[in-house]
């Protein structure tokens, strides 16, 4: 009976149509009865969660993986071979990868209940005609609800009365400054940030009082519709990890397969079929790189600790590899890129043009005159900053940390701020000049006054500030060297559209001197004196303009995404060198409504040469994000509000504000900034690229091993050989170098260059070829130098126990001495700085340790069937090994020839 009443457009309608659609009443409100069965219909003022897979469903889903496959096959090839301890260890690094992939996915569904939080407040409400006090989960449709200033608003409402009504709705729209609420029809075709007749649930008033009639409530509200868009919105997989799923699942096929071939073919040869399993089992064990989950983890890890010194804390862990390979980032505009804090840039008066500087709301800064900087603010000036410091209803306060915020509205904060920054003294200014009247600010009149007498003179001046048309049409003189004089307006607007045109937001000040003691409405038919402009904008932060720059160095495309004015963003856009000094505002700037318009295949296309979006809602953010990447895009969205939370989660990687930022935006993000400063992404971005380029080393120093050992025993069953090396034997070396020599290529520093390339292509194979020519050369001269020094040592009289052991060694130096080669992947070893990472000595002196300990003690011989060397086969080793640096620095050179 009630679904009439639902997705309506209410601020198309007329007040008394939706009074009479709900059944309400503007003096009496609701009855107890009808609330009940609107209650029962519409249920409880809050957001329902999606149903959720269960946790034990969770947890068994990281296992399906197919590098925990391969993880998992090998735990149960080595527990059949009765090698309890490194089965055991295999099966812990697949635990341990479990584990995190499950407390990560968890974590990423706290958002909706965020959300639900944001929602819980108290509302009061008019029901069987008295006002009270409730809960805002009993609240239901058509109910009349009573806001005034510091209210939270409980549901979304359409307002019925309003007196001045100002509203912060910065988590929606991403508009920083506050919106003045009126209770006229608007069309239907209205972004939501253009809807003034209508208060939306979760926003805040900042000013003035108003009632409304409740139209909706929970998930129907625009705050419910952000949750269910969180609810669709899927979890990316990371670059890398797409690629290494990709290639774990090809290496799980070709083990199997060449398992079964070596078996097949030992058969056929009617070798024992104990002895050509145990080839095959030996062949499945060398290829499969035991280290490489338990390395991408601590890389990850190292990778978030790195991140956390630098105020990016991590709350996923693959957003650390993915942050190296970014090629765009939607940047929200309000707080992220600027600082959240309006600001008087600019000052007219007296036909002079000032510069003010300064940062935030700190009344600390200078007003320049043609680039030079005014030791003392003369009357002109002052006149204008004293006029909007008493023409205010806000104040500055300072909390204990020594931090300046204001208390009531952001454009008359930002009035006070410049006043203070003169060297104006608030008690000073508020003895001298006492407030006798207020006419507050409304949307018709479009500007507010105020009266005060001078107690020195004991005169009556009356102070506006307004729009500029308004003022301008009450003014017949101006401000001009301390004197009066007839107004010029013609030159007043043209430094307004001067002004305006660099998205600042222009401000009328006058003064009046009066005789009455009350503010009456015929004072503003004319006679007022022109004073002067300040203009303002919610400034940009230093400190992110000089991360973008560094960022578009690194080839990273930056996108301004926001809910604010398209020629305001369009400025600040410009300011941050986001948009070229040379671009024109229709090439660069789309709008919302704009964007409505284009189908996806044609965003698509925009989303290429687009800087700026703006007057964007929530849904539309979304539609951006799946542009890019459907473009092939890794995109990384940063943002602060709850309108920021869907795209966030959708994007590769959502990066929220931990300052500013709201509980929703941070909890479907996947790093938070805890200085909320955009620099710190530069950073973050740095320390991926050099956890993805340490990843990649690791992988082209181990697969090599993992291949050499692969054509070692692929040939004992191709050529009838003795198998040169035992199962247990490679796992010992796969797990002790992968642990005492790879790893310690994860604490590489990032390399001189790192933030001057391009951003990877994602669209590319994770090793080039010169990475894939290296991996074989290496795979194939670990397998010449095996056979032969493996035959050269039986054709001298040693046992085969003795031979295998020299061959374990030789694959172990081979590694330790490859480690080198790998620090740096495309420069030659003698350029680059083999000292900047200490760790790797570290890691070479317990290896050699270990290798001298599992040649020479009775315990190793009993375990591993090794036996003692002599000198001159350790010599032979050690030389032998030490080639396989001349096999890549030669690979290296002729690589670096041919690219000439």
């Amino acid at each position: 009976m009630m679904h009439h009443l639902i997705d309506k457009t209410w601020h198309s309608l007329e007040c008394d149509e939706i009074i009479e659609l709900f059944e309400s009443d503007t003096v009496d409100g609701l009855s107890s009865i009808s609330i009940q069965e609107r209650e029962a219909f519409f249920g409880k003022n809050i957001l329902k969660e999606a149903k959720q897979e269960s946790k034990l469903k969770k947890f068994f889903m990281q296992f399906h993986n197919p590098l925990i496959y391969i993880l998992l096959g090998a735990s149960i090839i080595t527990a059949w071979l009765g090698e309890w301890v490194d089965s055991g260890v295999i099966f812990a690094v697949v635990i341990i990868n479990v584990i995190v992939g499950y407390i990560q996915e968890v974590k990423a569904q706290e958002a909706i209940a965020s959300l639900k939080q944001m929602m819980i407040t108290e509302a009061v409400v008019i029901r069987d005609g008295k006002k009270t006090r409730i809960s805002s989960l009993d609240l239901v449709p058509g109910e009349m609800v009573l806001l005034e200033s510091g209210s939270k608003v409980p549901a979304d409402l359409r307002l019925i009365e309003s007196q001045n009504l100002q509203v912060d709705e910065s988590i929606l729209t991403g508009e920083s400054l506050s919106v003045l609420k009126d209770t006229a029809t608007y069309e239907k075709a209205l972004i939501l940030g253009d809807r003034k007749n209508m208060v939306y649930s979760g926003t805040f008033v900042n000013y003035g009082r108003a009632k409304g009639i409740v139209v909706a409530t929970g998930r129907q509200t625009e705050l419910g519709k952000i949750s269910h868009l969180l609810d669709e919105t899927m979890d990316m997989q990371t670059p890398l990890s797409k690629k290494i799923a990709s290639f774990s699942q090809i290496l799980l096929y070709l083990i199997l397969g060449l398992s079964a071939f070596t078996f097949f073919v030992g058969v056929l040869r009617e070798n024992s079929v104990v002895d050509t399993f145990m080839v095959s089992v030996a062949l499945a064990v060398g290829a499969i790189p035991e280290g490489l989950p338990a390395a991408i983890t601590i890389t990850l890890a190292i990778g978030v600790s790195r991140m956390a010194s630098q105020n990016a804390l991590i709350r996923k862990l693959p957003a650390v590899e993915t942050l190296g390979s970014v090629t765009t980032i939607c940047s929200d505009k309000t707080g992220t890129l600027t600082q959240n804090k309006m600001s008087v840039t600019n000052i007219f008066c007296s036909n002079r043009s000032y510069v003010v500087t300064g940062n935030g709301y700190e009344p600390k800064g200078n007003f320049l005159l043609n680039e030079k900087v005014i030791e003392n603010v003369d009357d002109n000036l002052l006149e204008v900053l004293k006029a909007g410091y008493l023409c205010n209803e806000s104040h500055l306060v300072q909390n204990n940390n020594k931090e300046y915020s204001i208390n009531g509205d952001p454009t008359e904060g930002a009035l006070i701020v410049c006043a203070l920054k003169s060297g104006c003294d608030e008690e000073e200014l508020n003895r001298t000049y006492p407030r006798i009247d207020i006419l507050p600010f409304e949307s018709d009149r479009q500007y507010m006054a105020t009266l005060h007498r001078e107690i020195k003179t004991d005169k009556k001046i009356l102070y506006i500030k307004g729009s500029i048309e308004k003022t301008l049409a009450i003014c017949n003189f101006e401000w001009i060297e301390s004197e009066i004089k007839p107004i010029d307006k013609a030159t007043i607007l043209q430094q307004v559209e001067a002004y305006a045109s660099n998205g600042l937001r222009v401000l009328g000040i006058a003064k009046k001197i009066v005789t009455q003691d009350k503010i009456e409405e015929g004072l503003f038919k004319d006679g007022f004196i022109f004073l002067g402009i300040q203009a303002m904008m919610d400034p940009p932060r230093p400190e992110a303009i000089e991360a973008v720059n560094e960022s578009m160095g690194a080839g990273i495309n930056i996108i301004m995404i926001t809910g604010d004015h398209a020629l305001t963003a369009f400025s600040i856009a410009k300011m941050m060198n986001i948009v070229g000094s040379d671009a024109s505002f229709e090439a660069s700037v789309l709008t919302g409504k704009e964007l409505s318009e284009l189908s996806e295949h044609e965003l698509k296309d925009k989303v290429s040469t687009v800087k700026v979006f703006a007057r964007v809602e929530p849904e539309q953010k979304l539609r951006i994000v799946n542009a890019l990447q459907a473009r092939g895009e890794i995109v990384a969205m940063t943002g602060d509000g709850v309108n920021d939370a869907p795209a966030l989660k959708q994007a590769d990687i959502g990066i929220a504000m931990g300052r500013g930022g709201t509980e929703v935006a941070k909890e479907a993000s996947d790093i938070i900034l805890s200085d909320d400063n955009f620099k710190t992404i530069t950073d973050a971005v740095r320390e991926g690229r050099t956890v993805f380029d340490n990843l990649i080393k690791y992988m082209v120093w181990e697969l090599p091993t993992s291949l050499g050992e692969g054509f070692v025993v692929l040939a004992v069953i191709v050529l009838g050989l003795t198998l040169p090396i035992l199962p247990i034997q490679i796992l010992w070396i796969n797990m002790s170098t992968a642990v005492f020599l790879g790893l310690m290529l994860v604490f590489e520093t990032g390399e001189a260059n790192i933030m001057k390339r391009k951003p990877r292509d994602p669209k590319k194979s994770i090793f080039s070829t010169p990475m894939l020519v290296q991996m074989m050369l290496v795979g194939f001269y670990m397998l010449i130098v095996t056979y032969f020094l493996f035959n050269y040592l039986l054709s001298h009289g040693h046992s085969v126990e003795y031979a295998r052991t020299a061959i374990v060694n030789i694959f172990v130096f081979i590694e330790l001495f490859y480690l080198f080669s790998c620090k740096e992947l495309e420069r030659s070893i003698f350029k680059i700085n083999l000292m900047n990472n200490k760790l790797i000595f570290l890691g070479v002196f317990l290896t050699v340790l270990l290798q001298i300990l599992f040649t020479h003690t009775a315990f190793m011989h009993h375990l591993f069937k090794s036996e003692g060397l002599d000198m001159l086969t350790w010599v032979q080793v050690i030389v032998v090994s030490a080639g396989v640096m001349v096999v890549v620095e030669v690979q290296r050179y002729f690589i670096k020839e041919k690219s000439r």
